[in-house]
Protein backbone atom coordinates (compact mmCIF):
# COMPACT_ATOMS: atom_id res chain seq x y z
CA UNK A 1 0.00 0.00 0.00
CA UNK A 2 1.19 3.52 -1.14
CA UNK A 3 2.18 5.76 2.14
CA UNK A 4 0.02 7.83 3.80
CA UNK A 5 0.48 11.53 3.21
CA UNK A 6 -0.70 15.11 4.86
CA UNK A 7 -0.55 18.54 2.96
CA UNK A 8 -2.34 21.85 4.52
CA UNK A 9 -3.80 25.22 3.25
CA UNK A 10 -4.24 28.24 4.81
CA UNK A 11 -7.37 29.76 5.15
CA UNK A 12 -9.66 30.58 8.48
CA UNK A 13 -12.24 27.13 9.11
CA UNK A 14 -15.75 28.86 8.16
CA UNK A 15 -19.22 28.47 9.77
CA UNK A 16 -21.65 27.50 7.08
CA UNK A 17 -25.47 27.98 7.38
CA UNK A 18 -28.22 25.62 7.12
CA UNK A 19 -30.54 24.32 8.74
CA UNK A 20 -30.28 21.18 11.55
CA UNK A 21 -26.36 21.03 13.10
CA UNK A 22 -23.63 23.07 13.06
CA UNK A 23 -21.83 22.69 9.97
CA UNK A 24 -18.10 24.34 9.13
CA UNK A 25 -15.88 23.62 6.24
CA UNK A 26 -13.12 25.49 3.60
CA UNK A 27 -10.74 24.04 1.15
CA UNK A 28 -8.57 21.60 2.46
CA UNK A 29 -6.73 21.66 -1.27
CA UNK A 30 -6.21 24.18 -4.18
CA UNK A 31 -5.62 23.35 -7.25
CA UNK A 32 -2.13 24.11 -9.69
CA UNK A 33 -0.82 26.61 -6.74
CA UNK A 34 3.16 25.64 -5.99
CA UNK A 35 3.41 25.08 -2.35
CA UNK A 36 5.97 26.14 0.18
CA UNK A 37 9.63 24.35 0.30
CA UNK A 38 8.56 20.75 1.15
CA UNK A 39 12.72 20.26 1.61
CA UNK A 40 14.55 20.61 -1.60
CA UNK A 41 11.19 20.46 -3.80
CA UNK A 42 7.99 22.12 -3.92
CA UNK A 43 4.45 20.28 -4.94
CA UNK A 44 1.35 21.16 -7.17
CA UNK A 45 -2.06 19.55 -7.18
CA UNK A 46 -3.52 18.42 -10.83
CA UNK A 47 -7.43 19.38 -10.95
CA UNK A 48 -8.13 15.45 -11.68
CA UNK A 49 -6.43 14.33 -8.45
CA UNK A 50 -9.33 13.69 -6.57
CA UNK A 51 -11.61 12.61 -9.32
CA UNK A 52 -10.90 8.43 -8.95
CA UNK A 53 -11.98 8.65 -4.73
CA UNK A 54 -15.30 11.37 -6.14
CA UNK A 55 -16.44 9.03 -8.50
CA UNK A 56 -16.09 5.77 -6.55
CA UNK A 57 -17.67 7.37 -3.90
CA UNK A 58 -14.79 6.67 -0.91
CA UNK A 59 -15.82 6.31 2.56
CA UNK A 60 -13.47 9.74 3.50
CA UNK A 61 -13.49 11.05 6.60
CA UNK A 62 -13.54 14.31 8.45
CA UNK A 63 -11.62 14.06 11.69
CA UNK A 64 -9.96 17.33 13.69
CA UNK A 65 -6.50 17.07 13.62
CA UNK A 66 -6.44 13.79 11.98
CA UNK A 67 -7.29 11.95 15.05
CA UNK A 68 -9.63 9.03 15.37
CA UNK A 69 -11.22 10.03 18.55
CA UNK A 70 -12.33 13.50 17.14
CA UNK A 71 -14.75 12.07 14.10
CA UNK A 72 -16.69 14.86 12.96
CA UNK A 73 -18.44 12.81 9.83
CA UNK A 74 -17.90 11.05 7.21
CA UNK A 75 -18.81 10.49 3.14
CA UNK A 76 -20.71 6.91 3.87
CA UNK A 77 -23.08 8.76 6.16
CA UNK A 78 -23.74 11.97 4.23
CA UNK A 79 -22.67 13.75 6.92
CA UNK A 80 -19.41 15.03 4.55
CA UNK A 81 -19.67 16.62 1.94
CA UNK A 82 -16.89 17.44 -1.20
CA UNK A 83 -17.09 19.39 -3.53
CA UNK A 84 -14.63 20.06 -6.67
CA UNK A 85 -14.41 22.90 -8.77
CA UNK A 86 -12.01 25.11 -10.50
CA UNK A 87 -10.56 26.26 -7.34
CA UNK A 88 -9.98 22.87 -5.63
CA UNK A 89 -11.32 20.72 -3.44
CA UNK A 90 -13.83 21.54 -0.68
CA UNK A 91 -15.69 20.14 2.50
CA UNK A 92 -18.86 20.47 4.41
CA UNK A 93 -18.97 18.55 7.76
CA UNK A 94 -22.43 18.64 10.08
CA UNK A 95 -20.66 18.46 13.28
CA UNK A 96 -22.16 15.62 15.82
CA UNK A 97 -24.00 17.04 19.10
CA UNK A 98 -20.97 16.30 20.76
CA UNK A 99 -18.72 18.30 23.56
CA UNK A 100 -15.28 17.85 21.51
CA UNK A 101 -17.66 19.08 18.43
CA UNK A 102 -19.43 22.61 20.04
CA UNK A 103 -15.77 23.32 20.88
CA UNK A 104 -14.82 23.18 17.10
CA UNK A 105 -17.41 25.35 16.14
CA UNK A 106 -16.73 27.83 18.71
CA UNK A 107 -12.99 27.90 17.76
CA UNK A 108 -14.50 28.29 13.64
CA UNK A 109 -17.04 31.06 14.60
CA UNK A 110 -13.94 33.05 16.48
CA UNK A 111 -11.71 32.47 13.44
CA UNK A 112 -9.28 30.53 15.69
CA UNK A 113 -9.21 27.62 12.84
CA UNK A 114 -7.03 28.53 10.52
CA UNK A 115 -5.96 25.80 8.50
CA UNK A 116 -7.57 23.01 6.66
CA UNK A 117 -5.96 19.44 5.72
CA UNK A 118 -5.97 16.25 4.10
CA UNK A 119 -4.51 12.82 3.85
CA UNK A 120 -4.00 11.22 0.99
CA UNK A 121 -2.24 8.06 -0.90
CA UNK A 122 -0.75 8.86 -4.08
CA UNK A 123 -1.16 6.60 -7.20
CA UNK A 124 0.79 8.88 -9.79
CA UNK A 125 2.82 11.85 -9.68
CA UNK A 126 5.10 13.36 -11.80
CA UNK A 127 9.11 15.39 -11.41
CA UNK A 128 10.16 18.48 -13.42
CA UNK A 129 11.50 22.00 -12.62
CA UNK A 130 9.64 25.45 -12.12
CA UNK A 131 10.46 28.10 -14.45
CA UNK A 132 12.67 29.24 -11.65
CA UNK A 133 14.78 25.87 -12.33
CA UNK A 134 13.59 24.30 -8.50
CA UNK A 135 12.14 21.05 -8.37
CA UNK A 136 8.45 20.53 -9.08
CA UNK A 137 6.47 17.66 -7.80
CA UNK A 138 2.95 17.38 -9.29
CA UNK A 139 0.32 15.32 -7.71
CA UNK A 140 -1.60 13.65 -10.68
CA UNK A 141 -3.94 10.48 -9.46
CA UNK A 142 -4.39 9.78 -5.78
CA UNK A 143 -6.45 8.21 -3.22
CA UNK A 144 -8.28 10.83 -0.08
CA UNK A 145 -8.35 9.44 2.76
CA UNK A 146 -10.18 11.98 4.86
CA UNK A 147 -9.63 16.11 5.27
CA UNK A 148 -9.52 17.90 8.87
CA UNK A 149 -9.89 21.03 10.29
CA UNK A 150 -6.44 21.74 12.31
CA UNK A 151 -5.16 24.53 14.38
CA UNK A 152 -1.52 23.85 13.49
CA UNK A 153 0.00 22.14 10.81
CA UNK A 154 1.54 18.89 11.34
CA UNK A 155 5.18 19.01 9.75
CA UNK A 156 4.61 17.56 6.45
CA UNK A 157 6.65 14.31 6.16
CA UNK A 158 8.41 14.62 2.82
CA UNK A 159 9.95 11.74 2.67
CA UNK A 160 7.79 9.67 0.37
CA UNK A 161 7.79 12.51 -2.09
CA UNK A 162 11.78 11.85 -2.11
CA UNK A 163 11.41 7.99 -2.47
CA UNK A 164 9.12 8.89 -5.88
CA UNK A 165 11.70 10.96 -7.25
CA UNK A 166 14.53 8.37 -6.05
CA UNK A 167 12.71 5.72 -7.89
CA UNK A 168 11.51 7.69 -11.44
CA UNK A 169 15.83 8.66 -11.84
CA UNK A 170 16.93 5.32 -10.55
CA UNK A 171 18.23 6.26 -7.69
CA UNK A 172 19.01 5.01 -3.99
CA UNK A 173 16.85 7.43 -1.24
CA UNK A 174 20.35 8.28 0.01
CA UNK A 175 21.74 9.96 -3.14
CA UNK A 176 18.04 11.93 -3.19
CA UNK A 177 18.66 13.11 0.39
CA UNK A 178 22.28 13.41 0.00
CA UNK A 179 21.65 15.93 -3.10
CA UNK A 180 18.69 17.48 -0.97
CA UNK A 181 21.21 18.38 2.03
CA UNK A 182 23.84 19.73 -0.31
CA UNK A 183 21.20 22.27 -2.99
CA UNK A 184 21.89 19.86 -5.11
CA UNK A 185 18.55 18.68 -5.84
CA UNK A 186 17.71 20.37 -9.60
CA UNK A 187 21.00 18.90 -10.66
CA UNK A 188 19.11 15.26 -11.05
CA UNK A 189 16.74 16.83 -13.41
CA UNK A 190 19.89 18.01 -15.80
CA UNK A 191 22.07 14.79 -16.07
CA UNK A 192 21.35 11.52 -17.18
CA UNK A 193 20.69 8.53 -14.39
CA UNK A 194 22.71 5.48 -15.62
CA UNK A 195 21.00 2.11 -13.92
CA UNK A 196 23.62 -0.71 -14.15
CA UNK A 197 20.93 -3.88 -14.09
CA UNK A 198 23.43 -6.18 -14.43
CA UNK A 199 25.22 -5.09 -11.20
CA UNK A 200 21.54 -5.16 -9.63
CA UNK A 201 21.30 -9.23 -10.98
CA UNK A 202 18.97 -8.68 -13.29
CA UNK A 203 20.50 -8.97 -16.22
CA UNK A 204 19.71 -9.46 -19.84
CA UNK A 205 16.15 -10.22 -19.54
CA UNK A 206 15.33 -7.22 -17.59
CA UNK A 207 12.56 -5.22 -19.33
CA UNK A 208 14.70 -1.64 -19.22
CA UNK A 209 17.63 -3.55 -20.44
CA UNK A 210 15.27 -4.23 -23.60
CA UNK A 211 14.52 -0.74 -23.21
CA UNK A 212 18.35 0.54 -23.57
CA UNK A 213 19.11 -1.88 -26.50
CA UNK A 214 16.68 -0.75 -28.58
CA UNK A 215 17.97 2.84 -28.32
CA UNK A 216 21.33 1.73 -28.64
CA UNK A 217 20.02 0.29 -32.32
CA UNK A 218 18.12 2.99 -32.74
CA UNK A 219 21.02 5.46 -32.70
CA UNK A 220 23.75 3.22 -34.78
CA UNK A 221 21.07 3.63 -37.50
CA UNK A 222 21.30 7.17 -37.50
CA UNK A 223 25.09 7.18 -37.91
Amino acid sequence: MKPLETRSTTGTVEMRTGEGPSRIGGYAAKFNTLSQNLGGFVERINPGFFDKSLADGADVLARYQHMDEYLLGRVSSGTLQLTRDGIGLDYTVDLPDTGYARDIAALAARGDLRHSSFAFRVFEDEWSLTADDFPLRTLITGALVDVAPVVTPAYMDTSSGLRSLAESRGMTIAAVTEAVEGNRLAELFRTKTIIDLAARGQGETHPLMAIRKRRAELYRRTL
